[in-house]
């Protein structure tokens, strides 16, 4: 257990020293545009919408499973939260909407996987079209625009609290809630145990599809939370919201070191992984270039940290 907080802690400092060179990158190159305040309270509040998402993506990941529906159902309930009739409820109701069809999504393939046998992969392949397919219904293809002020007002700099975005601070409190469930309760220790060994965790007394149910519920959680975020982000709700943020998930809980078969991952390093790949997509936007060639360093990042851990599966050095 010491040998794998070490590696834990030894990749984390990786990723922090990654992006210390790419804080050097940006205030070389654009030392004006990237340092300014605006612009690094941009790329906090771009990495806390992906962020919340990456922090349930990571607790299905650990336990050995996997969601490709995060980003469709982020569209769906981005969409369901700002329909008119949704919208004369007021901030409270939108908010509730979002939630609740990120749970509902989340439980549909809770049980899909834990009582219905369905391999992780296939259910929630199968969720992505159809959340997708339903929020292009519900919106027509249309753009949905907010007209409830008090949830506009949120993404406003007066509804700062000290210099910090509101939705940073959520994304800070879902991340200290996350690395608390994951290490200091019985419901972390039992995700771990289901992703090293379901059988050894079922012979334990771990009851296994009904954690596997619980965590898809709060990777549903997680995406109706980031829904609502990114109305506050946009001011509207679209179809089109939340395209590829199953892969940008995945991908920072990746190079973030939790391990793609299950048992072994840390919410810190999801953090850092989200934050690199948005202070990347920063210094490629500030620098005018393209998003292939942003698309391949990144690609380039996966690749590389998936190395990293077959070798270290394998009894190499991290």
């Amino acid at each position: 257990m010491r040998a794998l907080g070490a590696r834990a802690d030894l990749r984390n400092l990786s990723l922090v020293g990654v992006l210390a060179i790419l804080i050097v990158v940006g205030g070389f190159t654009r030392p004006e545009e990237f340092l300014s305040t605006d612009n690094l309270q941009l790329v906090l509040t771009q990495a806390s919408v992906i962020g919340v998402v990456t922090v349930g993506v990571t607790f299905v990941i650990i336990s050995g499973g996997i969601d490709l529906s995060v980003g469709a159902i982020v569209a769906l309930a981005s969409v369901w939260a700002t329909t008119l009739a949704t919208q004369d409820y007021g901030l409270g109701g939108m908010l509730l909407c979002a939630v609740l069809v990120g749970v509902g999504c989340g439980l549909v393939n809770g049980v899909l996987i834990a009582y219905g046998g369905m391999v992780p992969f296939i259910a929630t392949l199968a969720m992505l079209a159809s959340a997708r397919g339903l929020a292009l219904q519900i919106s027509d293809g249309k753009t949905q625009v907010v007209n409830v002020a008090p949830v506009l007002d949120l993404g406003l700099p007066d509804a700062y609290v000290l210099g910090i975005p509101p939705l940073v601070l959520v994304f800070a409190a879902v991340t200290v809630i996350g690395w608390l469930a994951l290490n200091r309760t019985t419901f972390g220790r039992r995700s771990v145990a289901v992703g090293g060994n379901a059988e050894a965790a079922r012979l334990a007394g771990i009851d296994v599809k009904r954690q596997r149910l619980l965590l898809y519920l709060l990777s549903g959680l997680c995406c109706g939370i980031a829904a609502f975020m990114l109305v506050v982000l946009t001011g509207s709700g679209q179809n089109t919201n939340g395209n590829l943020y199953e892969l940008d998930a995945i991908a920072a809980a990746i190079i973030g070191g939790t391990l793609l078969s299950g048992g072994r991952g840390t919410i810190t390093g999801s953090v850092l992984g989200v934050l690199v790949f948005t202070t990347i997509t920063n210094l490629f936007a500030l620098n005018n270039l393209q998003s292939d060639v942003q698309q391949i360093a990144k690609g380039a990042i996966i690749v590389a940290a998936v190395l990293i851990q077959h070798r270290t599966v394998r009894g190499g050095t991290p």
